[in-house]
């Protein structure tokens, strides 16, 4: 009876993975004959090619082995293309629908046309897919002329997110029963922002159970590492290709779990990257950066030219208090001064978080006080900028200044969030400045956007905490893995130079016993720095994707996570060593 019911369950997700894949074709953006004749064809030809050519091929087995897969690999990516697509335009939808509602929401309060509502949000590039969405409901009610409920319940059922289908779908009902758009969009705020953070803890909990994951393949492979150094000694094989062999396991299975991460983060950008309205915070980045790459460059220098005689001037003149230069340290003395741009980032992104949790307050400040006043926002921000709102106090009374020389409300909006930097703030100061211009309450739109920003930075600090375990957590594998490898290639080592010694002074031929002589330990131990630096690069790639940062905080993190493992290694030959010597 279990078997049956599990064979039956089998049957059911196989059922459902081939619908989903046939409904994955049905959507795709390019004619299915010519996806057939032109993809999916060649790639099964590719596939029974490579099988062929390795079967007929006149070549070692371990050679013919991975043809066949090559092509099968080939043919199992044209296959489920289509459904990879179908995911990725099903995450662009549902990575920014609460701020597509959110912005629905404050046009509909204006009171204009509910058709134009939509018709400006199908004009905003920003939100991608979600305006592709709006520009096709437009299509339908203007070109085929369909009512807005028959338009939205035909995409209901053509998207592939269920909540932006669900949406539509209620959309439809509510605005053919008679509703209103804006009293049916009040009434969904609450729902959409829960469906929100749902999703948003769902994500976090996904890392989670990743991280756990992630740290017990990591030690597998390190003891898989240790093994693959020092078991020659006893079997004899080549332990160069055994190492080399396990380092590329683990570097798949890292950059498996680095793009497992990536595509299991939530979207929530931290900045916001203007190009027609600098910046004084850009130059200041910017100089960081030549300053990082140019020092890099000039140690990259020293450090190649110095071992090739190039150089006049060579890293032991550098470190000069070592008596020798360890070999991690060739690797990681280049890159340290990249730590000069990671910095400069860091900083001003917590400038930039700051002044995210501050705006909140002067939003709700500036639309209660217009309300109240029915004045200008510039007659407003004169007794508002000397409030205390933090590190947005400059900012804010640089708002001020710009709308009191008469700037143009909207230029002088934009060069605020410009300098903010902030991409939470540009998108709600965008909504609040439209819903003004469009006549909108303004009491009701700051408490409208003030709401949903502090749901959005109450999950950033869950967010935050997911990041800070997952720093540590990559911090203290690091420190781990390189204290066992170098542990293993240290006592190698020394059994190396023991037998040397043994065999000068006894007849017994150590050798036939510990097989020291196939080791190349310079070239293992340059492997294992290799493996350290890979590691230490995707570590950070990881860090970066859960905090949802800048691309330069990589640059920290790389940096801080080569050192721990440089004078982790060289530390842990020092300590074998010792001991050993005992």
């Amino acid at each position: 009876m279990a078997q049956s019911e599990a064979e039956t369950g089998i049957d059911l997700t196989i059922t459902e993975t081939i619908q989903s894949l046939v409904e994955s074709y049905r959507q795709m953006t390019i004619p299915l004959e010519r996806y057939l004749f032109f993809i999916l064809l060649p790639s099964v030809a590719f596939f029974v090619l490579s099988t062929v050519g390795a079967l007929l091929l006149d070549l070692p087995m371990a050679v013919r082995a991975p043809i066949p897969l090559l092509g099968f690999l080939a043919m199992v990516s044209a296959v489920f293309y289509p459904k990879i697509l179908l995911s990725q335009r099903k995450r662009e939808l549902n990575n920014r629908f609460h701020l597509l509602i959110t912005h629905m929401t404050v046009l509909a309060t204006t009171k204009i046309d509910r058709m134009e509502v939509f018709r400006t949000l199908a004009q905003e590039e920003e939100y991608g897919e979600l305006a592709m969405e709006m520009h096709r409901i437009v299509q339908l009610v203007d070109t085929w002329n369909q009512s807005l409920d028959d338009a939205c319940r035909r995409r209901a059922k053509e998207v592939p997110s269920d909540a932006f289908s669900d949406f539509l779908d209620r959309l439809a009902y509510t605005l053919g029963a008679g509703q209103s758009l804006e009293d049916y969009l009040l009434s969904e705020q609450e729902q959409i922002i829960q469906h929100y953070t749902t999703v948003y803890r769902s994500s976090l909990d996904s890392l989670e159970v990743m991280k756990d994951l992630y740290l017990s393949m990591i030690l597998s492979m390190t003891f898989a590492l240790v093994f693959a150094v020092v078991l020659p000694v006893l079997t004899g094989t080549n332990p160069t290709m055994t190492v080399s062999a396990v380092i590329v396991m683990f570097i798949f299975v890292q950059s498996g779990f680095f793009l497992a991460i990536r595509s299991m983060a939530p979207y929530d950008p931290v900045w916001f990257h203007p190009e027609e309205y600098p910046s004084p915070i850009e130059e200041r980045l910017d100089k960081s950066m030549y300053v990082g790459v140019g020092l890099s460059a000039l140690l990259a220098f020293v450090t190649v030219g110095g071992l090739f005689g190039v150089s006049p001037v060579t890293l032991n003149d550098l470190l000069f208090f070592l008596d020798s230069v360890p070999l991690p340290f060739y690797a990681v003395v280049p890159i340290t001064p990249m730590l000069v741009p990671g910095i400069v980032f860091r900083q001003e992104e917590q400038r930039v978080k700051a002044r995210d949790d501050e705006f909140p307050s002067f939003i709700r400040a500036l639309g209660a006080t217009e309300g109240a006043k029915q004045s200008t926002t510039g007659m407003v921000l004169r007794t508002l900028r000397k409030k205390d709102f933090g590190p947005l106090t400059h900012n804010i009374d640089d708002l001020y200044k710009r709308l009191n020389m008469r700037i143009e409300p909207t230029a002088a909006w934009r060069f605020f969030t410009a300098d903010c930097r902030s991409y939470l703030i540009q998108t709600f100061s965008e909504m609040y400045l439209i819903g003004r211009e469009m006549g909108g309450s303004p009491k009701q739109l700051g408490e409208l956007i003030a709401a949903n920003m502090n749901q959005v930075l109450q999950l950033r600090q869950k967010r935050k905490q997911a990041t800070t375990t997952l720093v540590g957590l990559l911090y203290g594998i690091t420190a781990a893995s390189t204290f066992a490898f170098f542990i293993g290639l240290q006592v190698v080592n020394i059994l190396a130079q023991m037998s040397l010694d043994l065999n000068a002074g006894s007849r017994l031929d150590v050798n036939s016993l510990i097989n020291t002589g196939v080791y190349n330990i310079p070239l293992i131990e340059f492997l294992l720095v290799v493996i350290i630096m890979f590691s230490a690069m995707l570590s950070a790639l990881m860090i970066r994707t859960v905090d949802g940062g800048h691309k330069a905080n990589t640059y920290m993190h790389f940096v801080v996570l080569s050192w721990i493992g440089a004078i982790t290694g060289t530390f842990t030959k020092w300590l074998v060593t010792q001991f050993l010597a005992i």
